[in-house]
């Protein structure tokens, strides 16, 4: 699981990766077209293309010449879940320092610390 989520963040880390990404999710596309925005050649999309299939981000169909690529967004739900802990942790973060920092202005009475009003 460890090792997943590091190839999801080091395949994530690429703009044009997260373009691909995106992309695919418009459909499968071939090697060609996910490319095309990019200007570079098809042996430069293909280093692309296998770091995100070794995060298991997508995968590969080979027609004939043609290499299609699908879109896999299941590990991509691992890294949300690992995200959404410090979501959780910064929002309440947040919430705490808007709460002093009104009681500090003195838009709330001390009297209400840990109130959700």
């Amino acid at each position: 699981m460890a090792r997943q989520i590091d190839d999801v963040f080091q395949a994530l880390g690429s703009a044009t990766r997260r373009r691909m990404l995106h992309d695919l999710a418009g459909g499968p596309k071939p090697v060609g077209q996910l490319a095309e925005p990019f200007a570079m050649s098809l042996a430069a999309a293909s280093k692309h293309i296998k770091v995100l299939e070794k995060a298991g981000l997508i995968r590969r169909e080979v027609r004939g010449n043609t290499h299609l690529c699908h879109l896999d967004p299941g590990p991509l739900a691992s890294a949300h879940r690992w995200l959404s802990f410090y979501e959780t942790f910064w929002t309440g973060r947040l919430d705490e320092l808007e709460r002093l920092l009104r009681e500090e202005k003195g838009t709330i009475p001390a009297s209400q610390e840990g109130d959700d009003t």
